[in-house]
């Protein structure tokens, strides 16, 4: 039970990782409260959680009711001791597409500034939320999701990777600015994971990953789960600033 009664805020936790990781918190004994847009999918996921655990409709691109959900956890509660911010889309495209010297297609400016949106500024909100929470009773943890992609970049992901090396950026940051505070600050480079993101893709690209992954597997929901939990843990005590590469060893290609 290494987190016996802590109150865990997981955002994007219908689904995939997130899920994952609330069902390993509320294992660990975590009243694990869920926030997601996939309101149907939430429902589900929070009866697995334990009679405490709670689910909110709450987009973490919009700041106002961020906030309104972390005060009201707070309300009930009357502390927030993590913070997973897990949730994350995807946008692919080609920065520019050339064909005969003539541009044929390049990546909308709508679908950059939705995945900044939700990847980076939603971190930024949900992370600002809590922090005063948790300056207040002088400890915490705060554990944000990048990718490998943001460490190595990737063919088509301009959007993604610059969300996700923002995220490491703001990791650093934070664990600079609230160490002093008892509050931990630490992300998570997933590779590439079997969860909804991925399950269209075509089974050859799938196939391209696991032998570019020297344990020749796409990693699990639980891998990365595993991974949150001993750094919210008290096992981590000492660990703040960094970013951890849970990827079966892959360096992404080109």
């Amino acid at each position: 039970m290494r987190l016996d009664n802590k109150v865990a805020l997981i955002t994007g936790g219908a689904a995939g990782i997130g899920k994952a990781t609330a069902e390993r918190f509320a294992q660990e004994g975590a009243i694990a409260i869920i926030c997601d847009v996939n309101e149907e999918a939430a429902r589900e996921a929070v009866k697995t959680l334990g009679p405490q655990a709670s689910f909110y409709n709450v987009n973490v691109a919009d700041r106002q009711a961020v906030q309104a959900w972390v005060d009201d956890v707070v309300a009930k509660y009357g502390r927030v001791d993590i913070l997973v911010n897990n949730a994350g889309i995807l946008r692919d495209s080609l920065l520019v597409k050339v064909k005969d010297g003539e541009l044929v297609k390049q990546m909308a400016e709508v679908d950059f500034d939705m995945v900044l949106a939700v990847n980076l500024k939603g971190v930024f909100n949900c992370t600002q939320a809590v922090a005063p929470v948790m300056i207040r009773q002088n400890s915490g943890v705060i554990l944000s999701a990048s990718s490998v992609v943001g460490l190595d970049g990737n063919f088509g992901q301009t959007n993604y990777a610059a969300s996700k090396a923002g995220v490491i950026g703001m990791t650093k940051v934070w664990a600079r600015e609230l160490g002093r505070y008892n509050i931990r600050v630490n992300a998570i480079a997933p590779g590439f994971i079997t969860t909804e993101m991925i399950a269209g893709m075509p089974e050859n690209i799938l196939a391209g990953m696991k032998e570019r992954t020297p344990l020749r597997r796409l990693g699990r929901p639980t891998d990365i789960a595993n991974a949150y939990l001993f750094l919210a843990s008290d096992e981590a005590s000492f660990i703040t600033g960094v970013t951890l590469r849970v990827d079966g060893g892959i360096v992404v290609g080109t």
